[in-house]
C-alpha cells in the first residue's frame, strides 16, 4: 500500500460499491455500442414526473461546472480505482471501457485533446490534467521513471536563514535528523546547547549538585563538562594575574565524585586529556594566599583578580560548547552578586547570542546540614592536612565575607527574563522561573529527586535460567535448580546485610565527634538519620519470569516490598530472540559484525528490536525514582539493564556501558554519600550458599566479546 496522505474534499463525488444483487442485474444489461448515443444520454435526462430537464451540475475542484457521466459506476466487486471511464468529469463511452483495445483508448484521448470528437464532446468542460487529482492516479503504460530526490532549498522569505533552528527534544537512540543522525544535539543547533551558571555561598552543595548533574547528563549521552573557577583560582600566582591558555579548569574526574571501595578511597590514574589544573610543573608560580581576607569584597585587587579568573574560565567553557563538541557546560563558582551574574550573562551573549543560559542556586537553611557541609570542606584542597579547628574557623570567616555582598536569585533575574532554578536544602524545595528548552526542564525534574538520606542500592542479575543454560539470548524462560538456589541465598544474605547496616549507622552517630578530627570524611547528618528504623526495603524486578522467580523469597517475606517493572525488562533482541550468539554469527554475519563494531549504537533488527541507547532512555525515569526514594532498594535485572544502571552510579564512560562485565552471580552494593558513593562487590559462592566480598573490586570490561 502506498504510504501517501489522502485529502478529502466535499466537492469530489463519493462512490458507493454496487450491491451484489444489483451487480448481477447489471451484467445482463446490453453494452452501449454507439458513441453518439452515449453522449446524447449524458446530455439529457428525464425527471421522475416525465418532464425532461438537466440535472444539477456538480462543482469541480476549480469551482467550474463539470458534467457527471452515467457510466462512472463502480465495478461489481467493489470500489473500482479511477479510470478514464469512471471519472466524474469525463465520459468517453464504450471505447474507454477497460476491455477496449489500447488503440481505441489512445484515439479517444487524442480526440478529447484535439476537440475532434464531435460537437457533443466539445461541449464538455474538462479540468486541466495538471489540476485534476484523478488524472494523477491514472495508471500509465510508460516504464517507471527513477525517483528524483528533492533538492534542499530555503522556502522562507529570507536567504540564507537567519532565525535559529528549533530546540526540540534530542534523545540519542530515540530521535534523529539529517544534521544529527545519532540523536545528539547537533553542532549547528547552538540554541539547544546550555550554559549552567551555579550560584550560592560556599558549603551549600554546589559542587555536589554539579557533579551529579554532569554524571546524569553524560549518562544521557549529552556531552557535559564542569568548569570550576576554584580550580583556576587555586593555581594563580599573585605576580601572574593572567592565566596561560594551556592550563585547564575543567573538572572531569573519572567518577562524578569520590568512590570508596570497601570504605577506602581508590586512587584513579590521571589521563593526559583530563589533567587537572592543580597538576603543575616546577616552573609554575607558588599558589597565592587564599585565606578569608582574599574573599573580602573590600579587597579590590583580589576582587579584580577573581573576576578575571571567572571570565577566563567562562571562555574555556564557551570554547568547549562552540568548537569542542560540547552540549552542556557548567560554571561552578559562587557568582553571588548581581553584578557578577550580569557580567557573565553579557559575556556569553557577546560570544554567541543563541546559547541558552540557566542559573542554578543552592541554598541551605538547615543549620545541621550546613554544619555537616562545612566539615566536608576541611578535607578539600584549601584545607587538606591542616588543623581542622583553625580551618573551620577560617572557612566560616570566608563565608561571612561572601554573605556581606550576597544577593540571591529572584526579582532581578525575573525582570530581565533570565531562567533560573533555586534549590533549597538539597532538594527539599525547588522553585524555577522561565525554563525554556528540553535540557532545562529535564534538569529541573532531575534536581527535584535529590535527597541525602542514608540508604543502600543493590544491583544483581537474576538466577540462572533455562535459556542461560542453553546459551540463548532473550526469551522468557524459568529458573533452573541452580537459579532457585541463588534466589534463596540472595534473600538470606540481603537480610543479614540489612541488619548489619542498621547497626553500623547507629554506631557512627554515637561515635561522631566535634570538633572534627583529621581524616573525618563521613560527617553525620543527624536530622536524616532519625528514620533509620523506619526504612523499607524495596525489591524491583522486571516482568520476565526469571527475574520474578529470583525475588520469590522476598515476595514471601512481609518485611520486603516487591514490585515488577516493565522498564527493567531485558534488551529485546528482535528477530534474534531465542538464538545463540554462535547462531547469529553463523547465519547473520553482517548483523553480528555490525554489533561488534558498535554495540552501544547497535539496534537488533525485527519487531521490537532494541539497543543500549533505548535501554538508557527507558531507564531515565527509573534512575530518577531511585534518586528520589529514601528507602533501600534492590534491583533484580538483566545483563543490559544492570550494565546501564551501573554505568550511571559508577559514572562510567559511554564506551564502557555496552562492554561492562556483568556475569551471573555478582551482587553490587552502592551507598550514596554527600561526597560520592561507597561501593562493595560480592560474588555468589554456590558451595556455601552465600556471598563472598571481593575487596578492591572495580568494574571492568567483559572478556566475552559476544556478551
Amino acid at each position: 500500500m502506498s504510504n501517501q496522505r489522502l485529502a478529502s474534499n466535499s466537492s469530489i463525488p463519493q462512490y458507493i460499491p454496487t450491491p451484489p444483487e444489483q451487480a448481477i442485474a447489471t451484467e445482463s444489461e446490453p453494452t452501449i455500442a454507439n458513441f453518439d448515443a452515449t453522449l446524447a444520454t449524458n446530455n439529457a435526462t428525464v425527471s421522475h414526473d416525465g418532464a425532461s430537464g438537466s440535472p444539477p451540475t456538480p462543482t469541480s475542484l476549480n469551482g467550474d461546472n463539470a458534467v457527471v457521466s452515467r457510466r462512472s459506476t463502480p465495478s461489481q466487486k467493489g470500489l473500482a480505482p479511477p479510470t478514464l471511464n469512471n471519472l466524474p468529469h469525463v465520459s468517453l463511452g464504450p471505447v474507454a471501457h477497460p476491455s477496449a483495445h489500447p488503440s481505441s483508448l489512445a484515439s479517444a484521448l487524442r480526440a478529447l485533446n484535439d476537440g475532434s470528437a464531435g460537437s457533443g464532446f466539445r461541449d464538455f468542460h474538462v479540468l486541466p490534467s495538471n489540476d485534476s487529482p484523478y488524472t494523477k492516479s491514472i495508471s500509465s503504460t510508460a516504464p517507471a521513471s527513477p525517483r528524483i530526490p528533492p533538492i534542499r532549498q530555503n522556502s522562507g522569505s529570507q536567504t540564507p536563514r537567519v532565525r535559529p533552528h528549533a530546540t526540540t527534544l534530542s534523545i540519542p537512540g530515540m530521535t534523529r535528523s539529517l544534521v544529527s543522525p545519532d540523536g545528539k544535539i547537533a553542532d549547528r543547533d547552538v540554541a539547544a546547547k546550555l550554559v549552567i551558571i551555579m550560584v550560592g555561598l560556599p558549603a551549600r552543595g554546589k559542587s555536589y549538585i554539579t557533579k551529579k548533574l554532569r554524571r546524569y547528563l553524560s549518562w544521557q549521552q549529552h556531552n557535559t563538562r564542569i568548569f570550576n573557577v576554584g580550580n583556576r583560582r587555586r593555581v594563580h600566582a599573585v605576580s601572574s594575574p593572567t592565566k596561560p591558555r594551556q592550563e585547564s579548569s575543567v573538572d572531569m574526574p573519572t567518577q562524578a565524585a569520590t568512590i570508596l571501595v570497601n570504605g577506602d578511597q581508590v586512587p584513579t590514574p590521571d589521563s593526559p586529556d583530563q589533567k587537572s589544573s592543580t597538576d603543575q610543573d616546577d616552573s609554575t608560580p607558588k599558589p597565592m594566599d587564599q585565606s578569608a581576607k582574599f574573599f573580602d569584597p573590600k579587597n579590590e585587587q583580589a576582587s579584580k583578580l577573581r573576576e578575571e579568573i571567572a571570565i577566563d574560565t567562562l571562555d574555556e567553557l564557551l570554547d568547549y560548547l562552540l568548537s569542542g563538541g560540547g552540549s552542556v557546560g557548567i560554571l561552578d563558582a559562587t557568582n553571588s552578586t548581581i553584578e557578577r551574574r550580569q557580567n557573565l550573562f553579557n559575556h556569553i551573549k557577546e560570544r554567541e547570542p543563541k546559547l541558552g543560559i540557566l542559573f542554578i542556586e543552592s541554598v541551605c537553611k538547615n543549620p545541621m546540614l550546613l554544619e555537616a557541609n562545612m566539615r566536608l570542606k576541611l578535607s578539600g584542597p584549601d584545607y587538606k592536612d591542616k588543623d581542622p579547628v583553625k580551618s573551620l574557623a577560617d572557612f566560616k570567616e570566608r563565608v561571612k565575607a561572601y554573605e556581606s555582598a550576597y544577593v540571591p536569585l529572584g526579582d532581578y533575574e525575573e525582570e530581565h527574563d533570565m531562567q533560573y532554578i533555586k534549590m533549597i536544602d538539597v532538594g527539599k524545595k525547588l522553585t524555577h522561573f522561565g525554563l525554556g528548552g528540553f535540557l532545562s526542564s529535564g534538569i529541573a525534574h532531575y534536581l527535584s529527586s535529590f535527597n541525602l538520606s542514608p540508604r543502600q542500592i543493590w544491583i544483581t542479575r537474576h538466577g540462572q535460567s533455562m535459556d542461560n543454560k542453553l546459551g540463548k539470548i532473550g526469551g522468557n524462560s524459568e529458573l533452573t535448580d541452580r537459579g532457585h538456589f541463588y534466589s534463596l541465598a540472595l534473600h538470606k544474605f540481603i537480610t543479614e546485610k540489612r541488619q548489619e547496616w542498621l547497626v553500623e549507622q547507629k554506631n557512627k552517630i554515637a561515635q561522631s565527634s566535634f570538633p572534627p578530627v583529621p581524616g573525618d570524611q563521613s560527617p553525620p547528618y543527624p536530622d536524616l538519620n532519625r528514620e533509620l528504623d523506619e526504612k523499607n526495603f524495596c525489591v524491583w524486578t522486571s516482568m520476565l519470569m526469571r527475574s520474578i522467580q529470583t525475588a520469590q523469597h522476598f515476595e514471601a517475606d512481609e518485611d520486603y516490598d516487591v514490585k515488577n517493572w516493565e522498564m527493567l525488562n531485558e534488551l529485546n533482541a528482535g528477530k534474534f530472540e531465542g538464538l545463540t550468539y554462535e547462531e547469529i554469527a553463523r547465519d547473520h554475519t553482517d548483523e553480528y559484525t555490525k554489533r561488534q563494531m558498535n554495540k552501544l549504537h547497535y539496534v537488533y533488527p525485527g519487531v521490537g528490536g532494541e539497543g543500549y541507547l533505548q535501554i538508557i532512555s527507558r531507564l531515565r525515569d527509573m534512575v530518577r525514582e531511585i534518586e528520589r526514594i529514601k528507602d533501600h532498594v534492590m534491583i533484580i535485572g538483566h545483563r543490559s539493564v544492570c550494565r546501564v544502571l551501573m554505568a550511571y552510579f559508577m559514572d562510567l564512560t559511554t564506551d564502557d556501558i555496552a562492554d561492562l562485565d556483568m556475569p551471573l552471580g555478582m551482587l553490587y552494593a552502592i551507598e550514596p554519600k554527600p561526597y560520592g558513593i561507597e561501593f562493595h562487590a560480592y560474588k555468589y559462592n554456590e558451595a556455601k550458599g552465600s556471598f563472598d566480598e571481593l575487596p578492591g573490586y572495580r568494574p571492568a570490561k567483559t572478556v566475552d566479546r559476544s556478551a
